[in-house]
């Protein structure tokens, strides 16, 4: 019997001023230090609320400190951190950063050096991830990283995942899944952009849930896009039929759009990328209720393109 999916925290939004997203809430304060208060009562109300898987990351500004600063306050023995490797946070807390805020290296000397510092939410590291792998950057065919990967894998019990963005998600799912090491899979967990938007990767995915690996949702919310705007023409059909949804199971879009994802696909965790604790507790609203299956079947007819999905993205502002 499968496994109900889990609600853990993404902490994307949470470790740096500036991220990718519209964002409903404008004027805040962007210090470190009101960040990282922010941060620990955001992680101290979901696990209030039984969430117990954390999702972070070297690039998300501080994320992977206040993380850990807050674990070893608390020192509880029921969490599952996943960190990864591959990205650098570049911004430096400089708000408004006109620079790339994030820089891809999937080099072993980057896996190396992020390692050094993400090893430290062991024993409760239960996913390290390549960040965003790609085709293009050669890390699924680069045999020294793939190999410190096993050897990471079999040191620590680790499970070794990938995230992924853009287009080629398909693609770069379909070459993890050929990699082995001594005749074992490499990866045993596929954290995936998806939700009611960007569907592409339907298929692929309850295939690897069908064969028992971990898959994990980021993006539920298409940064922000599934929250109502005006200037976004293609979405008025999808925008209307959420409303009449809010209103009859009396719960936010954002609830809405992760039941979505549950019901859809029934992932292992889908990831809440919320910012403040209202935004954590609208979202985890998903689990009280059930869409029907004629309500899953008329939200699964507002995926669009996945070229037109990631052009969209694409053009979205750090702010």
């Amino acid at each position: 019997m499968a496994k109900e999916t889990r609600i853990g925290l993404g902490m994307a939004a949470l470790g740096r001023p500036d991220y990718i997203n519209l964002r409903t809430h404008k004027n805040i304060d962007k210090s470190i230090k009101a960040f990282r208060s922010n941060a620990f009562q955001v992680i101290d109300k979901a696990y209030a609320l039984g969430i117990r898987d954390f999702d972070v990351a070297p690039s998300y500004g501080l994320g992977e400190e206040f993380l850990l600063d807050w674990h070893k306050t608390k020192q509880f023995k029921d969490v599952a951190f996943s960190t990864k490797f591959g990205y650098t946070y570049m911004a430096d807390w400089e708000i408004g950063f006109n620079g790339k805020h994030e820089v891809k290296e999937h080099s072993l000397s980057k896996l190396n050096e992020q390692w050094d510092i993400s090893r430290a939410f062991l024993p409760h590291l239960n996913i390290y991830q390549i960040h965003s792998a790609t085709l293009e950057s050669g890390v699924l065919t680069n045999n020294a990283v793939l190999g410190r990967l096993y050897q990471l894998k079999k040191e620590y019990g680790l499970k070794i995942g990938l995230s992924s963005s853009g287009t080629a998600q398909e693609s770069i799912i379909k070459t993890a899944q050929e990699i082995t090491f001594e005749g074992e899979d490499l990866f045993d967990s596929f954290q995936v952009t998806y939700n009611i938007f960007e569907q592409s990767t339907y298929n692929i995915l309850k295939a690897l849930i069908h064969n028992h690996k971990t898959v994990i949702i980021k993006e539920a919310l298409a940064n922000g896009r599934l929250l109502h705007q005006s200037s976004l023409k293609t979405y008025i059909p999808a925008y209307d039929y959420l409303q009449q949804l809010e209103k009859k199971y009396n719960v936010g879009y954002d609830a809405i759009a992760i039941r979505f994802i549950i019901d859809h696909l029934k992932p292992t965790i889908v990831l809440s990328g919320a910012s403040n604790i209202e935004q954590l507790e609208q979202n985890y609203k998903a689990l009280n209720f059930k869409l029907t299956d004629l309500e899953v079947k008329q939200l699964e007819t507002f995926m669009v393109s996945k070229e037109f999905y990631w052009q969209e993205r694409s053009n979205l502002e750090w702010n």
